[in-house]
Parts: C-alpha cells; structure tokens; sequence
C-alpha cells in the first residue's frame, strides 16, 4: 500500500511544533529566578540565573561587566540555599571585584550583602571572617549616614521622609546583626586574643543601640553574659528575647528565622531555663517535623527537665508508685522517644553532624539502662508514638548529668 501523502494542515501543524520558544529577555529570565526561589524551587531558579549570566556575558575569557553585578549575587544567594558553599563564595567574590567599595546602587547588585555572606561562609574564618563583615559593616554605616542626611535635609515630603525612615531602621537592624556576628566569632575563633572580651562589650552595646528590640541582639547579649557567668543577665536577656514574638503568628516576619531559634534552644539549655526551651523547640518541631537538631534538642533537653527535676526532689524518688516517680519515668520516656526519633532521621535524611549522633546515642544509651530497652518500633512514626510533651509531665524526675555540648 503505498504512502499517504500528509495533508497540508498536518504539516502545517508540524511546522507549528517546530516553531521555536520566544527567547526570554534578561529582565524576564531575572524575574523567572526570583519566581523560582519564593517558589522553593533553587535548582531551576539556577538554570535561569546561569541563562541570564551567559546571555549578559558571552564571553567566557574576559571580565564580568558592570551589569552582571546583580546576576552574580543572585546566582550567590541560590548557590548557598543549595548548600554549596565553595560556589556561593566564587560568584559572590566576583561580585566584589566588580564592586569592591559596594558603591554600586543597591538595585545593581551594590551594598553590603555580598560582604556578609563571604564573612559568613569564610573558609578560615577568624580575622579574614572579621575582615569581611567589617567591608560589609563599613558600607552599612556610609548608607545609613546617607540616608539620614536625606531625611534631616528637610527636603523630602512626608511620605518620602517616612519611607526613608523606615528604610534608616532596616538598615540598622541589618548593622546589629553584622555586629553581633564579629561577636560570635570574638567568642570562638578568636577567643584566645586579648582584647577580645572587651571588643565583645563594645559591640554588643553599639548593637543594642543599634537595635535594642532585636531577639537575635538579646540572644547575643546573652551568649556573652554566659560566658562571663553572669547567669542572671543572661537570663534577662533571653526572656526579653522570647517575648518580642512568643505571641506572633508563625508567618509573622517579626519571627526569627529557624536556625536563630535553634541557637536559642541550646542557649536557654545552657542559662537552665530548660521549661522554656522546651516551648520553642516544640514550636520549631511543628514547623518542621524532620528537623533533626529540633528533635535532638527536645530528647535532650527532656533529660536535663529530669535531672533538675530529681535535683529539686533532693533525689529522694525511690518509690515506684509516688507521683514524682511516674512522672520522672513518662519525661524519661519522651526523652528516649525524642533521642530515636532524632537517629531515625539521622540515618533517613544523611545528616552529617557526627557529634550529635555520639552524644544522641550515649543519651540514648544511658536512658536503656534506666528503663530497659525500647519497644521494637520506638521513635518511628507509628500509632504510640508522642512527639510532645506536657507540662504537667514537668513537676517531678530523675538523674543528675552535666550538660554536654556536641
């Protein structure tokens, strides 16, 4: 049987599949990346990024041009949600050579965020790390100082002057945090230099100036305080810390970040204000129940809750059927279901904080011995299985251990 010839609307239909894709413009594959990141989609947002660096530098061999500033962090920003640092730091460094002062306008790829993040993901850290946030620190300061002359010139209407305002305390708020990140590393790698205490007072209070209703300020307030061992301060400043956002709804922007809380918890651990501790952590749990630090923190700070609590007792909870017994015995319990759960995850998700596996399977340990050993399917995610706790589970308990770190 010979072929049947195709009609002309079949082949016109053909040609029409064949007709190429409107090619995008850099504005709209710009906008496209930006889509994609809100969306929680990083790994298409970076082929449009890369589409865009390409489309606005063909030529491989020669310089990034002026107007690759703004793609190059951007590329920077998706690389370091992809959890790739060494990429992250090469376009951000490109970024810097293009604007070395961070002169540039803020809608070109200009500012201090390119600073920040290389001081945040500083392979050496210490000085170079301090180096950094000081360029970024720098460019900070030069923009607020602009800003308020803008504002103080009486030039401005109203509504502009009110708009500056606002954009004079963002900027503020963003030079506390840079501050207190130089602290954190006084207070780690550069602990043993001798002015380093001192360098942590005046940046802290330059900080709190700065921004003194900041959780992340307080919290940094606080981490120093500790370590001076001045325990009631700490405290102080934790509490205020909590109660700028206990109350705020989860979406409020008001509401630090996930890894902020994180460092809260072990922060209000370390100050014994565990019953509070306990609160964010099951807050951070319902935000993300595959959190393998949230549920490690939890079966952990439950045993601390039952070592204080025996401590309060005088360790006098010898019986069986006493009601500081049962309730040593369900807190113990919900710790080893935390500590499980947290090695579930472990091994599921490949997470790679060894040290938290060691202390979570010595916690773990130490409670078998207590208790015996777990029923088969314990910390799995079975009909049973309590992933929270009471309050009125806190009123008795059991041990006397020391906190450890990981």
């Amino acid at each position: 049987m010979a072929k049947t010839k195709p009609t002309r609307t079949s082949t016109k239909a053909h040609n029409k599949k064949k007709k190429a894709r409107p090619q995008e413009t850099p504005e709209q594959l710009y906008d496209r990346a930006i889509t994609l990141i809100s969306q929680s989609q990083p790994e298409e947002a970076l082929q449009a990024a890369l589409k865009l660096l390409s489309t606005l530098h063909p030529n491989a061999n020669s310089a990034y041009p002026q107007t690759t500033l703004p793609t190059l962090n951007l590329i920077g920003e998706i690389y370091v949600e992809l959890g790739d640092a060494d990429e992250a730091r090469r376009y951000f460094k490109d970024a810097v050579d293009i604007d070395p002062d961070g002169a540039a306008d803020e809608d070109m790829g200009g500012g201090s965020e390119k600073f920040l993040w290389l001081a945040q993901l500083c392979e050496s850290g210490g000085a170079e790390s301090v180096t950094w946030f000081e360029r970024g620190v720098a460019v900070l300061k030069r923009e607020i100082a602009q800003l308020q002359e803008r504002v103080e010139s009486g030039k401005v209407q109203d509504e502009e002057k009110e708009s500056l305002e606002g954009m004079v305390q963002y900027k503020r708020e963003r030079l506390a945090k840079a501050l207190c990140g130089v602290v954190e590393i006084y207070m780690t790698d550069l602990s043993w230099e001798s002015d380093a205490e001192t360098r942590c007072e005046g940046l802290i209070t330059e900080a709190l100036l700065l921004s003194p209703a900041s959780p992340e300020v307080l919290q940094t307030v606080a981490s120093v305080r500790l370590s001076q061992i001045r325990l009631e301060d700490a405290r102080a400043a934790l509490a205020r810390s909590i109660d700028l956002w206990k109350n705020l709804d989860p979406e409020d922007p008001d509401v630090p970040d996930f890894p902020t809380r994180i460092s809260l918890a072990r922060l209000l651990m370390e100050a014994e204000m565990e019953d509070e501790a306990m609160e964010v952590i099951e807050r951070l749990i319902s935000e993300d129940d595959q959190s393998v630090e949230a549920w490690y923190l939890g079966g952990w700070c439950l045993h601390l809750l039952a070592n204080k609590r025996k401590q309060e007792a005088n360790g006098m909870i010898t019986n069986e059927d006493s009601a500081e017994s049962k309730e040593a015995l369900a807190m113990l319990k919900s710790s080893r279901e935390w500590l499980l759960k947290t090695l579930t995850l472990y091994g599921l998700l490949e997470y790679e904080d060894a040290r938290l596996k060691e202390h979570t399977t010595e916690l773990v340990t130490q409670l078998n011995s207590m208790l015996g050993e777990p029923d088969e399917g314990a910390g799995e995610e079975e009909d049973g299985f309590d992933d929270g706790w009471e309050d009125e589970d806190l009123d008795g308990v059991a041990g006397d251990e020391e906190m450890e770190g990981t």
